[in-house]
Protein backbone atom coordinates (compact mmCIF):
# COMPACT_ATOMS: atom_id res chain seq x y z
CA UNK A 1 0.00 0.00 0.00
CA UNK A 2 1.36 3.84 -0.50
CA UNK A 3 2.69 5.76 1.89
CA UNK A 4 -0.25 8.51 2.81
CA UNK A 5 1.94 10.88 4.96
CA UNK A 6 3.63 12.82 2.72
CA UNK A 7 3.09 16.32 1.10
CA UNK A 8 2.22 15.15 -2.04
CA UNK A 9 -0.78 13.23 -0.77
CA UNK A 10 -1.69 15.63 1.59
CA UNK A 11 -1.82 18.75 -1.99
CA UNK A 12 -3.73 15.82 -3.53
CA UNK A 13 -6.36 15.25 -0.39
CA UNK A 14 -6.75 19.28 -0.05
CA UNK A 15 -7.15 19.77 -3.57
CA UNK A 16 -9.47 17.12 -3.89
CA UNK A 17 -11.65 18.15 -1.02
CA UNK A 18 -11.50 22.01 -2.35
CA UNK A 19 -12.48 21.29 -6.28
CA UNK A 20 -15.26 18.33 -4.94
CA UNK A 21 -16.84 21.44 -3.00
CA UNK A 22 -18.52 22.53 -5.94
CA UNK A 23 -20.47 19.30 -6.70
CA UNK A 24 -22.00 19.58 -3.12
CA UNK A 25 -25.79 20.61 -4.39
CA UNK A 26 -25.59 17.57 -6.81
CA UNK A 27 -28.38 14.68 -5.79
CA UNK A 28 -26.27 12.06 -3.88
CA UNK A 29 -22.92 13.67 -3.64
CA UNK A 30 -20.89 12.75 -0.52
CA UNK A 31 -18.03 15.05 -0.15
CA UNK A 32 -14.10 13.73 0.47
CA UNK A 33 -14.83 15.69 4.19
CA UNK A 34 -18.28 14.24 4.92
CA UNK A 35 -18.07 10.75 3.86
CA UNK A 36 -15.68 7.93 4.56
CA UNK A 37 -12.44 7.21 3.50
CA UNK A 38 -11.17 4.37 1.28
CA UNK A 39 -7.93 2.89 1.78
CA UNK A 40 -6.98 5.37 4.09
CA UNK A 41 -7.46 8.58 1.75
CA UNK A 42 -10.11 11.22 0.60
CA UNK A 43 -12.89 9.32 -1.19
CA UNK A 44 -15.87 11.65 -3.64
CA UNK A 45 -19.15 9.33 -3.48
CA UNK A 46 -22.21 8.92 -5.79
CA UNK A 47 -25.36 7.26 -4.22
CA UNK A 48 -22.90 5.41 -2.25
CA UNK A 49 -20.21 4.72 -5.27
CA UNK A 50 -16.84 5.89 -5.35
CA UNK A 51 -16.19 8.22 -8.37
CA UNK A 52 -13.05 10.06 -7.47
CA UNK A 53 -10.50 9.04 -4.26
CA UNK A 54 -6.75 10.34 -4.12
CA UNK A 55 -4.37 7.35 -3.17
CA UNK A 56 -1.01 9.28 -3.34
CA UNK A 57 -0.20 12.17 -5.25
CA UNK A 58 -3.07 11.66 -7.67
CA UNK A 59 -6.71 12.38 -8.55
CA UNK A 60 -8.30 8.87 -9.43
CA UNK A 61 -11.85 8.81 -11.57
CA UNK A 62 -14.33 6.17 -12.25
CA UNK A 63 -14.84 6.90 -16.43
CA UNK A 64 -16.29 4.94 -19.25
CA UNK A 65 -13.32 2.50 -20.24
CA UNK A 66 -13.30 4.37 -23.55
CA UNK A 67 -12.67 7.54 -21.85
CA UNK A 68 -10.13 6.13 -19.58
CA UNK A 69 -8.01 4.27 -22.62
CA UNK A 70 -8.16 8.06 -24.64
CA UNK A 71 -6.98 9.58 -21.87
CA UNK A 72 -3.74 7.11 -21.32
CA UNK A 73 -3.23 7.37 -24.79
CA UNK A 74 -3.67 10.97 -24.80
CA UNK A 75 -1.14 11.22 -21.50
CA UNK A 76 -3.41 13.09 -19.45
CA UNK A 77 -4.21 10.19 -17.58
CA UNK A 78 -2.16 6.88 -16.52
CA UNK A 79 -3.30 3.21 -15.88
CA UNK A 80 -4.83 2.53 -12.52
CA UNK A 81 -3.45 0.75 -10.40
CA UNK A 82 0.38 1.08 -10.82
CA UNK A 83 2.06 -2.87 -10.38
CA UNK A 84 -0.68 -4.67 -11.61
CA UNK A 85 -3.31 -5.45 -13.99
CA UNK A 86 -5.10 -1.71 -14.41
CA UNK A 87 -8.78 -1.54 -14.03
CA UNK A 88 -10.54 -0.53 -17.39
CA UNK A 89 -13.14 1.90 -15.85
CA UNK A 90 -10.46 3.83 -13.26
CA UNK A 91 -7.42 6.50 -14.09
CA UNK A 92 -5.00 8.58 -12.39
CA UNK A 93 -4.65 12.16 -13.34
CA UNK A 94 -1.34 13.39 -14.49
CA UNK A 95 -2.35 17.12 -13.96
CA UNK A 96 -3.05 18.63 -10.87
CA UNK A 97 -4.57 21.36 -12.22
CA UNK A 98 -8.05 22.39 -10.43
CA UNK A 99 -9.82 23.14 -13.48
CA UNK A 100 -8.49 19.45 -15.45
CA UNK A 101 -10.08 18.37 -11.92
CA UNK A 102 -13.18 20.18 -11.67
CA UNK A 103 -13.75 18.86 -15.04
CA UNK A 104 -12.70 14.89 -14.58
CA UNK A 105 -14.69 15.00 -11.37
CA UNK A 106 -18.00 16.65 -12.79
CA UNK A 107 -17.59 13.90 -15.23
CA UNK A 108 -17.08 10.99 -12.93
CA UNK A 109 -19.94 12.17 -10.87
CA UNK A 110 -22.14 11.84 -14.07
CA UNK A 111 -20.75 8.54 -14.76
CA UNK A 112 -21.18 7.11 -11.59
CA UNK A 113 -24.42 8.80 -10.69
CA UNK A 114 -26.58 7.55 -13.74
Amino acid sequence: MADRDTPAHAAAEERLHRVAQELADLPGVVLPADGRRHFGTATLRVHGRIAAFTPEDRLVVKLPADRVAALVTSGEGLPFPTGRPPMREWVAVTSDDPAVWRALLAESVTYVGA
